[in-house]
């Protein structure tokens, strides 16, 4: 099983390693980082670059389509030479997937028109600007695309893909083997939760709240 994470300067690290730690672990998986050509790519943050070991043209079979999200995905938009790429690779996957503002690569060529999908909160006017309806649910299945929210999330989303590639039991084994067992100090994850004083202080980072 061959599973694509395209990866481009800026892209948010854990969405793309999150799902990739349970991937992995799926039988006969392969995972391929591709870019527009092989080489290093930076993440947003500063962090390590990682290493892109194949061009996405010269990808030949997918099986997952794995897009990631962050503030190089909303600056691709417009990009496309990558759009033309997740809508070839999309035609060849059993399953088409995005964490976080990936959602928005996935609407901007044209993937999402007419389904519920989610993304990143502070995106959900733009996923809807693409013909897609926003729901802030946590992972959102239809047909064989999987949209998941912010960050974190892709983990949940890769665990509920492994179900339904593999079955429960895989999905349960890889959950323990990477010990996900979200026990968060706060409950602020979301927007209808968080306390206000916490959405004052974030609305002072902008721009970055509005580059996830």
């Amino acid at each position: 099983m061959r599973i694509v994470i395209p990866v481009f300067d800026g892209f948010t690290a854990l969405d793309a390693i999150g799902p990739y730690e349970v991937l992995h672990g799926l039988p006969d998986a392969q995972v391929v980082f591709a870019a527009e050509r092989p080489g290093p790519v930076r993440p947003d943050g500063g962090t390590p670059a990682l290493l892109a070991e194949a061009a996405l043209a010269d990808l030949d079979s997918c099986d997952v389509l794995l897009v990631p999200g962050g503030p190089g995905a909303r600056r691709r938009l417009d990009d496309e030479p990558l759009l033309e790429q997740i809508r070839r690779l999309h035609e060849l996957a059993q399953w088409t997937t995005s964490v976080c503002t990936g959602s928005l690569l996935l609407a901007a060529a044209g993937l999402l028109r007419g389904l519920e999908a989610t993304t990143h909160w502070s995106a959900a006017a733009v996923l809807e600007s693409y013909g897609a309806t926003y729901t802030p649910r946590r992972t959102v299945f239809q047909g064989r695309i999987v949209t998941a929210a912010g960050v974190s999330s892709g983990i949940d989303m890769a665990l509920a893909l492994v179900e339904r590639i593999a079955d429960r039991t895989h999905a349960e084994a890889l959950q323990l083997l990477i010990e996900y067992d979200p026990q968060p100090p706060f409950d602020a994850g979301a927007p209808d939760k968080a306390p206000q004083a916490a959405k004052d202080l974030l609305a002072e980072w902008r721009p970055y709240t509005a580059t996830r």
